[in-house]
């Protein structure tokens, strides 16, 4: 497949011989010309095996600059025209035939008139880019090592490789990944490039094993040392001079006094002879205490707390959840509420109000012997009825706590109350952390749209035929801005809110989670939930959300240097201003995209560089300043750029803007626009970078290979393509999630993991997860079991023909036919197969941020097409393209812009 024609027999796309330079091969590949990019380690994609020893079995090499692939149908990826014809080929070049001659835009051969229609060839799938092989490579290579971040846009791992950092003076690219590591010098080449400069910021995630989270320093009363100009914190770039009596912003250039309490002298070298003994000279992140001047009013906050608001009505009480609730969440607050690593008990104070069309608050003072319940029915002008006694501490009301979770679900068993409010209750939660003068969180548990007269009432305007079509955006858009203003205000308390939805019918998600992604708040949600099916999922999501890390009343602001600036902001959060990135909270899997744009020409030499200021309220009440920062390289070369380009990053960044852009734009243009901008990115580089070469051939950048297959999976995903067999609410909440959603879940969510479990090696007992394989239904086996997980759902497919000695060892049933797809669990059997896949589901839960349901899926079942849906390299049911059609497309486009 690496062959071409003999060089005996030149064939229409082969050029000289490939020993002989010739006018369409540019430098040979162990000379870097101007084109090239790094020289490969072995031959070049365009070479293959010498003629002498045909590799009719080696696959496409993995480790070269760029992708050479042949148009389809004649040729395949790397392939001139076949040596010999065979079953998925066209005659061989001896016979001229229909399929001779260049082929014209799209890569689909002429047919002359008189000829009979040739069946069309397709490329062979083996043959393209897989994410399977390249996760694999990065592994290979970079896997287990230690990154250390002394240089200055060094490109990090894949997020799918374990690895180690080691702070040097740049933040782990945990913190922060770029788009781009090597910015275009001027926006001409930026806009050439058709890549966006921007920057996925995670400020709180957490440090693997091996790392250590940001170290806390404290400048007492006078406070973090800034740049007068910029504003800006002292940061390992800041450059000491005149003897250490000044320095100079490396984001504005100033010249700045040093502090008399903080100045030292200079070594040989121009560094502070203190600089090791101090985080915020030689590291990339660290965190200051801040003074009083950065809290509001001149006032050290209050210690944040939580309220627990649950929905009391008829269809609450009737789906279990109220009970299932009640019965864990003393456990919950007193075992999962976050805490510092040094405390033993969380200092959160916690708050419980229940509701339908009315409220009821609830005085659990530590000093009682049960709780007292005060009813507000006044919803149109909501009052705060107590204030002792409502937030309390876990540990001192622990007795007073439990008999009120007990009494709800009994107060509430025989309600008629079908109606509920929402916006009343929201708003009684911010005047509860009002009233106590602090920040905090709502965790709001609601089953049904708001009907109720109350404020915040929404009117049924569901219509799901208007899913994919041009007036989608109707019913994707809120229907009014009264959660969004109502979710403004909460910002200015520092109140974030969370909902957990329990809806059996339509609750217009589109509406209500502006409230929660104006907050940095999140939305979970249970279609038709039944306590006994889906309350171990429900459970999970509230231990797992409550007891991460997480700050609240938090200001982020981005500052870089001379050249750029932070243009557009994606993700959760609240601004009143164009600089200040306002969040009610911050937990540690919450990402924020920033795009940068060129405001003056940037210098080769010096570099671009980015620093991004979380000030925040911790769980203790402090006040501190949480600084990250990246320096990123600069260059005049589109080689350069191509080269060093983070693609998961880039299809997360585009993906978010691609939702932005569906609540005004109809569908149709929105994917227009990223197949656009993607065949403008990948023609540039065929143009400007790549050795010349047959315009049959689809030439993809190395660090890029995988553009195509991660567009075409976010075009069929179902946060950005809208189909009449989805829910709108369902539509709607994918968006949401995946507005707030990280490089490492982005990655799973478009390209699901598809992992066998039939073929497992049981001789060894080896713990890891085995191999994933591509994400097509032609991969699988019907003697074949496999686990397919995108972090949101999990699936367990078994073929018709499984063994029947796996399924007794797994499923305790002689044949496929016997298994009862419906359950959600596995039976545990006493025997090393079933331990084993227990154990593998267990660690691919654990590696999510969510729990995800078990669905049992037998081939040829009801539920098959469900699970076909994410099989992202096949075509979809309603018509999506498979990835070899999709990169044919691509192909036809990119050859339309050069041409």
């Amino acid at each position: 497949p690496h062959m071409g024609p003999p060089p005996t027999q030149p064939g229409p796309h082969m050029g000289p011989p490939p020993t002989q330079p010739g006018p369409h091969m540019g430098p040979p590949p162990t000379q870097p010309g101007p084109h090239m990019g790094p020289p490969p380690t072995q031959p070049g994609p365009h070479m293959g095996p010498p003629p002498s020893q045909p590799g009719p079995h080696m696959g496409p090499p993995v480790s070269h600059p760029g992708q050479y692939m042949g148009t389809p149908p004649p040729s395949g990826p790397h392939m001139g025209t076949p040596p010999q014809s065979g079953p998925h080929m066209g005659p061989p070049p001896s016979q001229p035939g229909p399929h001779m001659g260049p082929p014209p835009p799209g890569g689909m051969m002429p047919q002359p008139a008189t000829m009979p229609q040739q069946p069309r060839q397709k490329l062979d799938p083996d043959q393209i880019p897989s994410p399977i092989e390249v996760m694999d490579a990065d592994k290979r290579n970079r896997g287990g090592s230690q990154f250390v971040t002394n240089l200055r846009g060094q490109v990090p791992p894949l997020v799918t490789t374990p690895f180690t950092v080691v702070d040097q003076g740049n933040a782990s690219p945990r913190y922060m990944r770029s788009t781009l590591y090597n910015l275009p010098c001027t926006s001409n080449l930026s806009k050439t490039a058709s890549i966006p400069m921007a920057i996925l910021i995670k400020p709180l995630a957490e440090p693997e094993q091996g790392e250590h989270p940001p170290p806390l320093v404290d400048h007492g009363e006078t406070g973090p040392v800034r740049c007068n100009r910029c504003k800006a914190y002292i940061s390992p770039f800041m450059q000491f001079i005149d003897g250490g009596r000044r320095f100079q912003c490396n984001l504005c250039s100033c010249i700045n006094e040093v502090p008399a309490h903080y100045f030292n002298h200079l070594d040989h070298m121009g560094k502070r002879v203190d600089m090791y003994d101090r985080p915020e000279l030689f590291l990339g992140s660290y965190e200051f205490l801040a003074t009083t001047d950065y809290c509001k009013n001149n006032v050290v906050p209050s210690v944040p707390a939580f309220i627990f608001m649950i929905d009391v009505s008829y269809n609450s009480v009737r789906s279990g959840f109220v009970q299932m609730l009640c019965s864990h969440l003393h456990d919950i607050v007193e075992n999962c509420l976050p805490r510092e690593s040094e405390d033993e008990d969380s200092p959160i104070r916690v708050g419980f109000v229940t509701y339908d069309s009315n409220l009821h608050f609830y005085n659990v003072k530590s000093s009682l012997a049960q709780p007292q319940m005060l009813v507000v029915s006044d919803i149109n002008d909501v009052f705060l009825p107590l204030l002792d006694g409502f937030l309390v501490s876990i540990t001192e009301a622990a007795a007073v706590i439990d008999c009120l979770l007990e009494q709800i679900p009994k107060m509430f068993s025989e309600t008629r109350e079908t109606e509920v409010i929402l916006g009343p209750v929201i708003q009684a939660g911010l005047d509860a952390l009002r009233a106590a003068n602090c920040a905090g969180k709502l965790i709001v548990f609601h089953s049904s749209l708001p009907i109720a007269e109350a404020p915040g009432k929404l009117k049924n305007r569901d219509d799901r035929k208007l899913l994919g079509t041009e007036k989608e955006k109707t019913i994707l858009a809120p229907q009014n801005q009264f959660y969004t203003k109502l979710g403004q205000e909460c910002v200015e308390q520092g109140c974030s809110v969370d909902m957990y939805l329990f809806p059996n019918s339509y609750i217009d998600v589109a509406t209500i989670k502006e409230i929660t992604s104006q907050t940095g708040g999140q939305v979970y949600k249970y279609n038709y939930f039944q306590a006994n099916v889906d309350g171990q999922r429900f459970i999970s999501d509230l231990k797992f959300n409550l007891g991460r890390a997480v700050v609240f009343d938090a200001i982020m602001r981005v500052r870089s240097s001379t050249g750029i600036r932070p243009t557009e902001f994606l993700g959760n959060f609240h601004m009143a201003n164009t600089q200040d990135v306002e969040l009610a909270s911050v937990d540690s899997d919450k990402a924020i995209v920033v795009e940068l744009k060129h405001d003056d020409e940037l210098d080769e030499n010096y570099g671009a560089y980015v620093q991004v200021a979380l000030l925040y309220t911790s769980i203790n009440g402090q006040r501190r300043l949480r600084v990250h920062n990246l320096s990123l390289n600069c260059t005049n070369t589109l080689a350069d750029v191509f080269r060093s380009v983070d693609t998961d990053t880039l299809v997360n960044t585009l993906s978010k803007f691609a939702c932005k852009a569906l609540l005004t734009k109809p569908p149709k243009e929105v994917e227009e626009i990223l197949i656009n901008q993607s065949a403008a990115i990948l023609a540039c580089y065929r143009k400007n970078c790549a050795s010349p070469s047959s315009a049959g051939q689809l030439i993809l950048p190395e660090g890029m290979k995988l553009l195509p297959v991660y567009i075409n999976s976010v075009m069929k995903n179902d946060a950005v393509h809208g189909s009449q067999e989805q829910l709108t609410d369902d539509r709607t909440w994918a968006m949401a999630v995946l507005q707030s959603m990280d490089v490492v879940s982005s990655v799973r969510y478009f390209y699901p993991r598809l992992i066998p479990l039939h073929d497992m090696d049981m001789v060894t007992n080896d713990q890891n997860i085995p191999k994933a394989i591509r994400c097509s239904y032609d991969r699988l086996i019907d003697t074949g079991v496999y686990l397919l997980d995108n972090g949101m759902q999990m699936f367990f497919w078994i073929g018709m023909h499984v063994s029947m000695e796996w399924l007794q060892n797994v499923f305790n049933v002689a044949s496929a036919a016997q298994i009862d797809i419906d359950s959600q669990w596995l039976p545990e059997l006493d025997n090393i197969m079933s331990q084993r896949v227990h154990r593998i589901i267990k660690q691919v839960r654990w590696e999510r941020q969510r729990h995800m349901k078990l669905t049992l899926v037998r081939q040829r079942d009801k539920l098959e097409p469900w699970f076909k849906h994410f099989l992202v390299e096949d075509k979809s049911m309603d018509g999506k393209a498979s990835y070899v059609d999709f990169l044919c497309h691509i192909h036809k486009e990119i050859r339309n812009l050069l041409s």
